[in-house]
């Protein structure tokens, strides 16, 4: 037996009992393994020291140092606290969405249930390791997960602290050795990846390229997004500090997230639309690929309020068509154009977004709720920043990724896309053959019952 079978097989039989469980245990692993992360905190960003080190005498490129870097402001906090409120959160795991008599003392019942064994890909991002953690234990699943080799040496500490606690305490909680297990080569993931009989979800958080590979290279369902090419409508009838303050957080809150903003479309019939840029590139740093027609128009604006000056200039660039409305910039770049009409939005986003989230700035219902409507993506937003898109931020407790399908889960994936549903029949012996379709007389109720009613 190859070790992905046996990492496979361990994950299976450790689902088969974490999905048996209570809440209380649980939640219980969760608190415990808070309070070791915390408590190890210095060996963890020593660790994370290494790795950044690493990282910039490699050249890595910005954008994937910022996400390696797990103490740069309270992302170390942030990540503590979503186990906790991972933990807090109502169990996913059992609850009635259906009831249904068939017939006297013969009841169909929909519950949710954990999906299994799921398998998360991940690159420089070191905090994924807490935030599946948390997710998978809490939802009954077991997780199999494996880093980026820029993170290695913070990912190794967190796992040992991980699988330290789950093993000192599983005579306490229940929870199995085996719920989480982290691996570390490429030959892993690719033996792992062949598995189809015992890992249930593989989700990749990473790059376009690291999602394309492995959704070609598995038998087992992908729940994932290749790209995060965002974009920000601004309206004629949009609000102009509405307007430049959710520009302005959406493309520099975290350039390198996958829920920045790299499209800004701009109505030419909003007035003073030039400050939108010009604050972009003064307070956000930010260089804009313009296209000729925004070009054109942006200087004579500038020109004719004797605005234009060398700095603007070096924050200015011609936008390449071919690529830059397609793609992820990942840092303090963003292209523009014009589009003249909520309709004409909707289209250019919908034929280059990447189905991620999109938000229009307006104060007019109408084409607010035309927007809405019209934009096939995850998220969809009026008068708010794209950086809402986010598990925490959603009330998830985390995240275990961003799912831009439209199967099974879509958006932020917290809790409920971990869970998917069974039916159960509690009967008292009947048989199918006693009933009409199936060579008997007796009729079926189908009534339904007020789920709220329900106890099980």
């Amino acid at each position: 037996m190859s070790s992905s079978e046996e990492i496979a097989k361990s994950a299976r039989k450790a689902g088969n009992v974490l999905k048996t469980l209570s809440n209380e245990q649980r939640s219980d692993i969760l608190f415990k393994i808070h309070d070791g992360l915390k408590a190890n905190k210095d060996i963890i960003e020593k660790a994370n020291k290494i790795d950044l080190q690493v990282a910039e005498e490699t050249g890595l490129s910005s954008s994937l140092v910022k996400r390696l870097d797990l103490f740069k402001g309270d992302k170390f906090e942030s990540m503590l606290e979503g186990i906790k409120d991972v933990a807090n959160l109502e169990d996913p795991v059992g609850v009635v969405k259906m009831a249904r008599e068939l017939d006297e003392g013969l009841t169909l019942y929909q519950l949710t249930a954990p999906v299994g064994v799921i398998l998360v890909i991940f690159e420089s991002r070191p905090e994924v390791i807490a935030n599946i953690t948390a997710l998978s234990i809490k939802s009954g699943n077991a997780g199999i997960l494996k880093g980026g080799k820029e993170s290695v040496n913070t990912f190794r500490e967190m796992a040992k602290i991980i699988n330290a606690i789950i093993e000192e305490n599983e005579s306490i909680t229940g929870v199995p050795v085996g719920s989480v297990q982290l691996v570390e080569t490429r030959q892993d993931i690719s033996d792992l990846l062949n598995q189809d009989d015992y890992i249930d979800l593989v989700v990749p958080r990473g790059s376009n390229a690291l999602v394309k590979q492995i959704k070609s290279s598995t038998k087992i369902p992908v729940l994932g997004h290749a790209d995060g090419i965002c974009s920000v409508y601004i309206d004629d009838k949009a609000d102009l500090e509405k307007a430049k303050r959710i520009s302005l957080d959406a493309k520099t809150n975290y350039p390198a997230g996958c829920n920045a903003m790299e499209t800004l479309l701009i109505n030419p019939h909003c007035t003073n639309w030039c400050d939108v840029i010009n604050n972009l590139i003064l307070n956000g740093k930010v260089t804009v690929h313009l296209t000729k027609e925004v070009k054109d128009s942006y200087f004579d604006c500038l020109a004719k309020s004797n605005l234009l000056n060398d700095e603007i200039k070096s924050h200015v660039v011609d936008v390449d068509e071919t690529k830059d409305f397609d793609g992820e910039f990942l840092s303090l770049d963003c292209a523009v154009k014009f589009v003249n009409s909520t309709e004409e939005a909707i289209r250019h986003i919908n034929e280059h977004s990447s189905k991620h989230t999109d938000s229009i700035v307006t104060e007019d219902e109408a084409h607010a709720n035309l927007f809405l409507k019209g934009i096939d993506s995850s998220g969809v937003y009026w008068n708010a920043s794209t950086r809402f898109a986010d598990g925490f931020r959603y009330g998830f407790g985390t995240e275990v990724g961003i799912s831009t399908s439209k199967i099974h889960a879509r958006g932020p994936v917290g809790l409920d896309g971990l869970v998917t549903y069974q039916y159960q029949i509690r009967g008292n012996g009947q048989v199918a053959g006693d009933y009409l379709g199936a060579g008997g007389k007796k009729a079926f109720i189908h009534k339904d019952i007020d789920i709220k009613t329900v106890n099980l």
